[in-house]
This record gives structure tokens, C-alpha cells and sequence, in this order.
């Protein structure tokens, strides 16, 4: 008898990450650089947009809110069908838009990954600056973890941190408006990239060796992006954190030149390494 060539029966279905965040159209950063991780890590990446940028290798040269209506109803149409392992914020542009993700993640039992966006890569404001009380007293409470780099902690802390003693009493500031974790990223200091893990009650340092790659654009999205995959698939947040660093280090190194100004990390390094 002839074996069966019909469709294999269907698999289990990956972790569900969503990213609430907005759009880069040179796919760099923002929801393109979220759902590249996702997969390449092995989860289903969903997504509730929050804006859309104009946006290439040289800078933002548009950003346009949408409705909080409209984000409102991706969120529920995605959170009440599909249901999520873990959430992703990242740019999120205004307060009221704040805090509206504030409120729809605080009634959702996912662990909350939150990126506090304020400025591209090329210095651009995506944040408005109204909205940093938002994200203090609003979004940081209902986060599992949150991925401040060092210019982010100090628009909300005050502390312009430019060793790792600063670093340390920075994410002390930070922990103080309620996160769980706090990641605060030291890629901006010289040497080797050092990040800091805090609860308050142990502290991770993370030390990777420092690339010589210009093009850069979409770490912070990236690294964001990849401990949300971590804690969907159950690891514990200094795991999910350890390992998201791995994944972006690669990717930084692997990064590459595409059109005139900065070049995205490449999210795909370990398939093209793999080939």
C-alpha cells in the first residue's frame, strides 16, 4: 500500500510573545526588529501597533500616533483570542498611550518586558516628554522587567551613570517605581559591554566583549524582544536575560551596512552562521 502523502498533522504551537510598540519601516528596530527575534528564537510574534515611522539608516524623518481606540482593540482582539506567554512594550510615543499599555498589562497574567523608548539610535525623540511621569508611574509598576539603557535611566532617574557604581544607584532609583527586574544597560560606556540584573536583592553583571561594528541600529528592541521569548518559554529572568544578551551580542557582530547611515543588528546571524 502506497503511504500517506496528506498534510502532516499539526504541531503544537510555539510561545505567544506580543510586542506593543511601533513601527520602523526600514525594519531595523521598533515591531520589525521584535517579531525577526521572535522567530529566530522560536516563538510566535504578535503585534499591537502604537505608531509609524518614517524611518531609514539616517533618522526618523515622520512619527504618527495612532488612535488609543485603535491600539486598545489590537490589544483585545490578540490578548482574548490568541492569549500571550509574554509581552514586549517598546515605543509607545505619548502619556496617554502609556498609560493605556499600563492598563491593559496590568490585567493580563503574562510577564511584561518593558523597553522605555525615548530616542532612536540617531537621536531622535520618540517619547513625548510629558510622558516619562507616565512611564515612572504608570508602566514601570507592571513591569516583570524593564530595559532602560543608560541615557533612558537617566531621563527617569536623574542618575547619569558613567561607571558601574552609577549603574548600581541608578537601578536602585529605578526599582524604587516598581519593576520586579531592571536591566540597566551600560553600552554607551567605554570598554567591554556590561550590563547590570537587579531585583534589589542580588545583583547579575553581564560582560560581553565590545564589537567594532557601527551598525548597531535595533539592540535595545532586540535585546527587549529576546528576554520576553525567554520568559514565554519558563526560563527565570536572569536565564531569559543571559541568554537574550548571547543572542544580541551575535547579532551586533553580525551587523551590516544598509544604506547610507547605521545598519541594523542582523537577526538572523545563527541561520546564516548555520548554513
Amino acid at each position: 500500500m502506497t503511504p500517506s502523502t496528506g498534510p502532516a498533522a499539526p504541531s503544537l504551537a510555539p510561545p505567544r510573545v506580543l510586542t506593543v510598540a511601533g513601527s520602523d519601516s526600514g525594519g531595523g528596530a521598533g515591531i520589525q526588529a521584535d517579531l525577526k527575534t521572535m522567530l529566530a528564537l522560536g516563538a510566535h510574534g504578535m503585534s499591537v501597533l502604537t505608531a509609524v515611522t518614517a524611518q531609514n539608516s539616517v533618522g526618523v524623518q515622520g512619527a504618527w500616533e495612532l488612535p488609543a481606540d485603535a491600539v486598545r482593540a489590537q490589544y483585545r482582539s490578540v490578548v482574548n483570542d490568541i492569549g500571550v506567554q509574554a509581552v514586549k512594550t517598546g515605543m509607545l510615543a505619548s502619556a496617554e498611550l502609556v498609560r493605556l499599555a499600563a492598563e491593559l498589562l496590568a490585567g493580563t497574567a503574562a510577564p511584561v518586558v518593558v523597553d522605555p523608548v525615548s530616542v532612536s539610535k540617531h537621536g531622535d525623540r520618540l517619547l513625548a516628554d510629558e510622558a516619562l511621569d507616565a512611564v515612572r508611574t504608570a508602566l514601570l509598576p507592571v513591569a516583570t522587567v524593564a530595559t532602560p539603557n543608560l541615557d533612558e535611566t537617566a531621563q527617569l532617574t536623574g542618575v547619569r551613570a558613567t561607571d558601574e557604581r552609577g549603574m548600581s544607584e541608578a537601578a536602585e532609583r529605578l526599582l524604587a517605581f516598581g519593576p520586579r527586574w531592571v536591566l540597566v544597560k551600560g553600552g554607551h560606556l567605554p570598554g567591554e559591554a556590561v550590563d547590570l540584573l537587579t531585583d534589589g536583592a542580588e545583583e547579575h553583571w553581564l560582560r560581553a566583549p565590545r564589537h567594532d561594528n557601527r551598525h548597531t541600529h535595533g539592540t535595545g528592541c532586540t535585546l527587549a524582544s529576546a528576554v520576553a521569548v525567554g520568559l514565554a518559554q519558563g526560563l527565570p529572568v536572569p536565564e531569559a536575560v543571559r541568554r537574550a544578551k548571547d543572542y544580541v551580542t551575535g547579532a551586533i557582530a553580525a551587523g551590516f551596512p544598509l544604506g547610507a547611515g547605521l545598519g541594523p543588528v542582523d537577526h538572523g546571524w545563527r541561520l546564516r552562521e548555520n548554513r
